[in-house]
């Protein structure tokens, strides 16, 4: 046997573990062990990334909210004493809103990070570089990239580009964004984890096809009066199978009954076990289903579009975007940079429903005397006014606070001086 065939055996085998497990860790690690003995379903289904997003509710979970979050405008602020402003004048601003790398923009590649997150252990990143400043972000594909150690114990990654080539990436270079963790270090993937749920979907899945395809004839048995001889019996199933191929009905003929062997897809309530499935994985995504378009049962998170985006900006999407906030300053910014500027996902348009809300509570704290404007002003990311707009006011007459005070001294004197005077209390003006 050549070393050829056996190079290649070897190397679909590795790319087979690669692909289902779905991070680049070695079979020599302990983690990765742990993830390839973890492969096995109960309903014999292999899950993996792949597997994983032909479900309809994977599919539909990931996609609105990766594609959601790669819709937010991603900036770069500044604190200033003057109050917060956007900073675009900051070198990492371009990269991060606009374009991370010469193939694609910031909408692709935030869809690619965050997609990586839910479906994986995390994202890695390379860091493009030209001496010691950064000048591109570059998405690694989870499938292609590797890692393993050298002889000293350290990490070597290497990534194999879509022609083929492979090439190492230091391991400076790597930016790594965890998905949730349980050790405060490592992300974990929500497909390996929740294998079961998910292979017992795709299970689901296969066997409706399977029924659905046969025209529900499979859950069927033939009775025949007599004893067939093999020739009649062999004539008797071609032409029962050629009558499925065709979706014509079978023609029985002398005595032969038709009977159910077992319980029918609609007794064994297939149909409320895919439906199940669907609020399964919705829960593992946190997600409420009727974002997915499964409205069988109605959301507890509030009766009005306002309060159900409200509850999925603030339960599904904040921790992912305050996770990649942070990413991004710990990793890609200098700490005397983290002083003064920092990265913020803009979140007012999906908050679009709720301005009439949102505005009634500005108005409400700016007429009572609590928030300035400016403070307002700081509250949605814009620019400070100055002058007046610093000042805190109240509704009567828009005057300022000091000069409330005054007014209402000087009302209390006068009334002092009328009732000295034995005069009666102004009249009400009409």
């Amino acid at each position: 046997m050549t070393k050829q065939p056996k190079q290649r055996r070897v190397g679909k085998i590795r790319a087979s573990l690669l692909e289902w497990l779905g991070v680049p860790v070695s079979i020599s690690d302990a983690q990765g062990l742990a993830a390839i003995l973890a492969g096995s379903t109960t309903s014999g289904v292999s899950v993996n990334a792949q597997t994983a997003m032909q479900l309809s509710a994977v599919w539909a979970c990931v996609r609105l909210i990766s594609e959601t979050i790669a819709a937010l405008p991603l900036s770069m602020y500044e604190r200033g004493p003057g109050g917060k402003r956007q900073a675009p004048q900051h070198w990492l601003h371009f990269l991060i809103h606009d374009q991370p790398n010469a193939d694609s923009t910031a909408s692709v590649f935030w869809e690619a990070v965050v997609a990586a997150m839910l479906l994986r252990d995390g994202a890695r990143v390379e860091k493009l570089m030209v001496g010691p400043r950064l000048v591109g972000l570059q998405f690694l594909a989870p499938g292609r990239l590797t890692c393993t150690r050298r002889g000293d114990g350290a990490k070597e990654w290497r990534y194999t580009e879509e022609d083929g080539r492979q090439r190492i990436v230091p391991a400076d270079r790597i930016w790594y964004i965890p998905g949730f963790s349980i050790d405060g270090k490592n992300g974990v993937s929500a497909i390996r984890y929740g294998a079961e749920v998910f292979g017992a979907a795709i299970a689901a899945d296969r066997t409706a096809a399977k029924t659905f395809k046969s025209g529900l004839l499979r859950t069927l048995y033939y009775k025949a009066s007599n004893w067939l001889t093999p020739e009649q019996r062999k004539i008797f199933k071609d032409n029962v199978q050629l009558s499925i191929e065709r979706e014509e009905t079978p023609l029985l003929e002398g005595g032969t009954d038709v009977s159910f062997p077992s319980i029918n897809p609609v007794d064994a309530q297939l149909l409320e076990s895919r439906a199940f499935s669907v609020e399964e994985i919705c829960r593992w995504f946190r997600v409420p289903p009727f974002m997915v378009g499964h409205s069988e049962k109605s959301t507890s998170w509030g009766t009005g579009i306002e309060q159900q985006m409200i509850g999925f900006l603030t339960f599904t999407l904040g921790p992912w975007l305050k996770r990649l906030e942070q990413s991004i300053a710990k990793d890609l910014m200098t700490p005397a940079e983290r002083l003064r500027y920092y990265p913020k996902f803009a979140v007012e348009g999906l908050l679009r429903a709720d301005s009439a809300g949102r505005s009634a509570f500005y108005a409400a704290m700016v007429n009572n005397g609590i928030l300035t404007r400016d403070e307002v002003r700081q509250l949605e990311d814009r620019e400070p006014m100055g002058g007046n707009a610093a000042v805190l006011t109240v509704q009567s007459a828009m005057t300022t606070l000091d000069g409330i005070g005054q007014a209402t001294d000087a009302n209390q004197a006068r009334a002092a001086i009328r009732a000295f005077l034995g005069f009666e209390d102004e009249p009400q003006k009409v």
